[in-house]
């Protein structure tokens, strides 16, 4: 059983603040990210088809197929890239790759162990039944936000705020930064178990900081 300072077993959320900031950039990112909107609306409905048919090989086999797997892991990645460079987080200037591998030089990157194996029963309850109170928590931080698009919900506001002090002061809020990502790597651990890439249930704790928390320090002193 893992302990509260433990690092999530399966899903990996990092993030690295870019300096400087542009002062302005911010304000114009919600047109520059509009091709990446455009496939992602594609990959997202792949992203679905994928996860239906995953859900039977799981029932049957007690395995998510690996290329299969490797491609919902690429929709989530890139989707965590495009959010973090626009509405989700405003961390980074650098444009998102169009690309659906790790892409290891990006400041916001994201990995998910692969499961040799998952649970026949579990695959049956754990999206919806399982998962409802996760959704509950991530509407409000989100407001029906996936990874990318805007919304009207606690992450996006606190991202405006970022940007707004960033205009005026030139400096992001590192506390403001390690919240905001703490937000974001929960709904994105969420989104890995509703998906079945996981059977580890997210742990209903707010993990702050650019870093995922490392076993016997403390989460809340790193923020990126």
């Amino acid at each position: 059983m893992d302990t509260p300072s433990a690092p999530h077993p399966s899903v990996a959320v990092t993030a690295e603040l870019d300096k400087p900031l542009s002062r302005w950039l911010w304000l114009f990112k919600w047109i520059l990210v509009i091709p990446h909107w455009i496939v992602l609306i594609f990959l997202w409905v792949a992203f679905f088809v994928v996860t239906v048919i995953a859900f039977f090989a799981v029932l049957f086999t007690e395995r998510f197929p690996r290329g299969l797997f490797d491609f919902n892991l690429g929709v989530l990645r890139w989707s965590w890239r495009v959010s973090y460079y626009s509405y989700g987080a405003l961390g980074t200037d650098r444009y998102p790759p169009f690309s659906l591998g790790p892409e290891p030089d990006y400041p916001a990157r994201l990995d998910i162990a692969y499961p040799e194996r998952l649970s026949r029963s579990l695959v049956l309850v754990k999206w919806w039944l399982l998962a409802i109170p996760q959704y509950l928590v991530i509407a409000f931080f989100t407001s029906g936000m996936h990874a990318g698009w805007w919304s009207s919900g606690l992450i996006t506001l606190l991202t405006l705020i970022a940007g707004f002090t960033v205009t005026f002061s030139e400096r992001y809020p590192r506390d403001l930064f390690a919240l905001i990502v703490g937000l974001n790597r929960w709904v994105l651990r969420v989104a890995a178990y509703a998906s079945l890439m996981t059977d580890t249930y997210p742990p209903f704790r707010l993990d702050q900081g650019g870093e995922e928390p490392t076993a016997g320090t403390d989460r809340f002193a790193n923020a990126g």
